[in-house]
């Protein structure tokens, strides 16, 4: 096994520094993700022994989901404009039904996520595709031709540190580990491919040509503008609860009395939680006098996070009902469609940008399976569920509404339902001997003079 050269060497670490100044702010983006940060107080007022009571709003995660769940692939349309059997026999074949919204969740959630094309030992006719984290791995591009030029895949952490990592390049691919000192070293021979490309493709949310003076790597994050007004509804609300605790209910007080005052029927001194709890007050100093302050007004929190939904929805661009701010009079399926109007457009600009990616990832299963680059891959186009209808039932209505007036083909019609390659071919068969059963019917007729 070759070692590396002084140049490799110095190419790796790079990347790996880059990787792991990056990866502090990609767990941060997936805490935020998870709901499971920690909500940052200004300790004016909320002691610290009471921060374990916070609440999260976790109105980051709902904006990227809301995206996410209009982003459903539904096929290859090839360059002879038809829908490619073999590629959705390769995606059904590596579950990226399922496998697709990991990629996309990480893209809009923690900036950009990867795909792996590889090949499969098992069985050659279907390359496996893999979704990878960007915690784990990185990708760099050319300048100029923005073409990946190399990427690793940095894994199996031990006290702290990772002990493996995959290293792809544009004609080959190694996999080092590292040994008792601490080199990295070839643990399999490395894999000459020579595809002449390196078979990593990287899915970018919002990329840009100019990056953010702060940004370690391509992409900014969906829930980048939502953070800092979650934060700030989640303290509204952690001050509610802590509010509820000890403002809600009317604050009793005495003056004039001591604590011997305070007895049971049987003579015995109660605790001050009973006393305070008693339903009646009896006190035998005449001189005692009670009062009672008024309970806390917990309506101005419920305008504030109100403020907050309407800020949260303006900058999100989702409706206000996303936010838990709901109308008094619901709007009509076409009021609310209409309110849906920016989050329609974002994601269908997502469906372009990840599109793209998603046939860079299919070239290269052609590639793995003929052994050579293909012109017509360079025509694939992705088949996307409309980002208007995400239900199956609002598909059906457009779908039958545009085939009746003429708008579009039978064909069209079952790609737009998300029928798959083999399915549609299936019906267009049966839809052939129904119709050439038709016409022997008529001939018959035609004959026998029915």
């Amino acid at each position: 096994m070759a070692d590396l050269s002084v140049t490799e060497l110095s190419m790796l670490t790079n990347m790996r520094d880059t990787l792991l100044r990056a990866r502090r702010h990609t767990d941060e983006l997936n805490d935020i993700y998870e709901g499971v940060q920690k909500l940052e107080q200004l300790g004016l007022s909320i002691p610290p022994e009471l921060e374990q009571f916070s609440v999260i709003l976790n109105w980051p995660r709902v904006t990227v989901d809301a995206v996410e769940r209009r982003l459903d692939v539904q096929g290859f349309r090839a360059g002879d404009g038809k829908p490619d059997p073999y590629l959705w026999d390769v995606w059904q074949y590596n579950n990226m039904d399922e496998r697709q919204t990991f990629a996309h969740v990480d893209a809009l959630a923690l900036e950009r996520s990867y795909v792996c094309v590889g090949t499969n030992d098992k069985d050659r006719d279907f390359p496996l595709i893999t979704v990878e984290s960007p915690r784990e791995m990185i990708a760099l591009r050319d300048p100029r031709t923005h073409r990946i030029t190399s990427a690793i895949r940095s894994y199996d952490a031990k006290d702290g540190d990772d002990q493996r990592l995959t290293w792809y390049r544009e004609n080959v691919t190694r996999w080092l580990i590292r040994n008792q000192n601490g080199y990295w070293v070839d643990e399999f021979e490395p894999d000459f491919h020579n595809l002449g490309a390196v078979p990593v493709v990287a899915m970018v949310n919002r990329n840009r040509s100019t990056r953010r003076r702060d940004s370690i790597l391509e992409g900014v994050s969906e829930m980048t503008d939502i953070i800092p007004i979650a934060a700030s509804a989640s303290r509204a609300i952690t001050n509610a609860q802590l509010l509820q605790e000890t403002m809600v209910a009317p604050a009793r007080g005495v003056l004039g009395a001591t604590k011997g005052d305070f007895i049971d029927q049987n003579g015995e001194q109660l605790s001050a939680w009973q006393t305070y709890f008693g339903s009646v007050w009896a006190l035998a100093n005449k001189d005692a006098k009670t009062f009672q302050f008024d309970a806390a007004e917990m309506r101005n929190i419920e305008t504030i996070v109100n403020v907050y939904a309407r800020q949260a929805s303006s900058v999100g661009g989702l409706p206000p009902d996303y936010y838990g701010l709901n109308t008094q009079n619901p709007p009509s399926a076409e009021g609310q469609r209409a309110g849906e109007t920016r989050l329609i457009k974002n994601a269908e600009r997502k469906q372009t940008s990840f599109g793209h990616s998603w046939e860079s990832v299919q070239r290269l299963v052609y590639r793995f399976k003929t052994g050579a680059w293909s012109d017509e891959a360079r025509k694939l186009e992705t088949i996307w569920r409309d980002a208007g209808t995400p239900t199956v039932a609002q598909v059906t209505d457009a779908i039958v509404k545009r085939y009746q007036a003429g708008l579009i083909d039978w064909e069209t019609a079952q790609e737009r339902m998300g029928e798959t390659p083999v399915a549609i071919e299936q019906m267009r068969e049966r839809r052939k001997g129904d119709l050439e059963s038709a016409m022997t019917a008529g001939v018959q007729n035609f004959v026998q003079g029915v």
